[in-house]
């Protein structure tokens, strides 16, 4: 909306939500939000193809980012992790395969559908309910393009449980809170915990976890606490290492290891599990 000025010239008049019918607004968040699953969903049926075509693999990560941060309880940042991870994965002074021989450069292996333009559906007015509902939705449309399980990159530790509802089977999902490990290893993290995991104790975890796991996620990783040289980074990435394929909920968590009902009889080594809910 614009008024004539001095002059004859144009002022554009700030625009305020009063003034526009709740109506119009509500059907604006949803063309966003129709827009971003479209997106996703586009892609994850192109990467899934693409795994199908090639054959001979029975279940691929595939990389979806959660850019939120405003929940975090303390320190913001984790919002700009998504692509910090990502540099740190396709970063070449790394290695580009598993401990178990895998190639991350083989589609077959590790696939990438983007992220969920977060900030721009809260730019909408879309409040927090309806946001963890629009992630959970995002994750549906990689579950459902078989062999690909979402790895999702975090964000704070709040987009955990909408993922979880997102992928809708029966299976483990991993949620790796990156400041469950000591900041001799990840100082990235906006809860620093002393006497934390080391790398090689959350790496033997994940490989000796002997049940299917449909989906994963690498949360509060802060990249504005991070090293220069992208320490935190580097450990958040390893989590593409994980091989996702049928959740209990297990849970690196701010002092240790916390395993739903059970779960110790899918470990060959249950005395790495430091707490345990029965």
């Amino acid at each position: 909306m614009s008024v004539v000025g001095h002059r004859g010239i144009h002022y554009l008049q700030k625009l305020k939500a009063a003034n526009i019918p709740a109506e119009l607004i509500e059907k604006g968040q949803n063309r966003v939000i129709d827009a971003s699953l479209t997106l996703i969903r586009e892609r994850a049926k192109l990467k899934g193809e693409l795994v199908r075509a090639l054959g001979g693999v029975v279940a691929s990560s595939s990389l979806l980012g959660v850019p939120l941060g405003h929940n975090s309880s303390f320190l913001q940042g984790p919002a700009f992790a998504p692509p910090r991870i990502r540099e740190a994965i396709w970063c070449g002074s790394t290695n580009s395969a598993t401990e178990e021989g895998k190639e991350l450069n083989d589609p077959r292996v590790l696939t990438d559908v983007g992220d969920v333009p977060v900030q721009e559906i809260r730019d909408c007015g879309v409040d927090d309910d309806r946001l963890m509902n629009v992630i959970s939705e995002s994750v549906k449309p990689v579950m459902e393009e078989d062999p690909l399980r979402p790895l999702v990159l975090g964000g704070d530790h709040s987009i955990s449980f909408p993922v979880k509802l997102g992928e809708g089977v029966k299976g483990v999902y991993i949620s790796i809170d990156v400041d469950c490990l000591d900041p001799g290893f990840a100082p990235g993290v906006s809860h620093i915990e002393p006497g934390g995991l080391s790398f090689r104790d959350v790496l033997n975890i994940l490989h000796n976890l002997q049940a299917d796991v449909v989906a994963a996620d690498v949360v509060e990783f802060n990249p504005q606490r991070d090293t220069l040289d992208g320490m935190t980074a580097m450990v958040g990435q390893a989590g593409k290492r994980t091989d996702c394929k049928d959740i209990e909920m297990i849970n690196f968590s701010n002092l240790g290891f916390l395993a739903a009902p059970g779960m110790g009889k899918f470990f060959h080594q249950p005395q790495r599990i430091l707490y345990k809910e029965l």
